[in-house]
């Protein structure tokens, strides 16, 4: 068995994730899938744009984290799609 444990700042498109989320995914899981339907094209992780990317470590402080959280939720955006507005325009 998983154990998931769920930080206070998980997010998803910038929607904080509860108990509830992972309780309505559980059932869902367990009434099972109909493969057929997860095989739908158009599934996945679109890039950014048409180039090749890459995933890039970058340690923040918790103050920063929380602070980048923020604004996604704020936004309706992710972690991922703020960092990299914030760095085109720094880049700019």
């Amino acid at each position: 068995m998983t154990i998931f444990v769920l930080s206070d700042q998980e997010t998803i498109n910038g929607v904080l994730l509860t108990e509830g989320h992972i309780t309505v995914w559980v059932a869902e899981a367990e009434r099972g899938y109909e493969v057929q339907a997860l095989k739908k094209s158009g599934r996945g992780r679109p890039g950014p744009g048409a180039l090749p990317s890459q995933v890039v470590p970058v340690w923040l402080t918790v103050k920063e984290l929380a602070a980048i959280d923020a604004w996604a939720r704020n936004e309706h955006k992710t972690r991922s799609q703020i960092m990299r507005e914030a760095l085109a325009v720094y880049l700019d």
